[in-house]
């Protein structure tokens, strides 16, 4: 058990490096609006290039909408639950400052059957972090298969709306609006999305964040 936690900390760090190596020096601009988007391989962009990733087109919308010079970073690790998203909060806000934060973790915890009390505090300590940085927050909405039951079901969608409402921060209901369960919007595992599914997750997004970034 020791040795499978030590190799997935040291995957998660090593994904983590690669993906600062491709940050251009301007990034830590304190002109520039840095945008952390936290999840996993819905995020990630498992299956697509990453220029195709609805971060990624997030970006390019913004870049076309917004006066302001944005950056993002893409802190999406395939196969990652809730439980290691505070690691990576921490470290992204060691190496800069981050102005927004979109939180679009906890799939994975619930097709795990991981349970809901756990996946709610760890959610719960990232948001708390993210304010003390004094980051603004976007939480995505996660929904779960039906056969996984009603109950359950029910109530992992419920854990996204009751932390938003208390905690006071920007709800997005569900990421994978218009495109979960829609066969030519993903790829043939039924899962993630495809090129065209990210377009639409993508415009999602941008129509919640764009307030943000004026």
């Amino acid at each position: 058990m020791k040795i499978i936690s030590t190799l997935l900390f040291l995957t998660l760090t090593l994904t983590l490096t690669l993906s600062l190596t491709t940050f251009s020096k301007d990034t830590y601009s304190k002109d520039t609006y840095n945008i952390l988007f936290l999840g996993d391989s819905l995020t990630e962009g498992y299956g697509v290039p990453t220029e195709k990733a609805y971060p990624a087109l997030v970006k390019k919308r913004l870049e076309t909408n917004s006066s302001k010079k944005v950056e993002i970073f893409n802190l999406g690790v395939s196969g990652s639950t809730t439980s290691s998203g505070l690691m990576r909060l921490k470290w992204i806000t060691g190496q800069k400052k981050i102005d927004l934060m979109i939180l679009a973790l906890g799939a994975n915890d619930g097709l795990r059957g991981i349970p809901l009390k756990k996946s709610r505090q760890n959610l719960v300590d990232i948001i708390l972090f993210a304010k003390e940085k004094k980051i603004k927050i976007i939480l995505a909405g996660m929904k779960i298969p039906p056969n996984y039951g009603e109950d359950y079901r029910s109530e992992f969608e419920k854990v996204f709306k009751d932390l938003a409402r208390t905690h006071k921060v920007t709800f997005l209901p569900f990421l994978l609006k218009d495109v979960a369960g829609v066969k030519t919007l993903n790829l043939p595992d039924g899962i993630h999305p495809n090129e065209k599914g990210h377009e639409i997750v993508a415009q999602t997004v941008f129509n919640i964040l764009k307030d943000f970034v004026k």
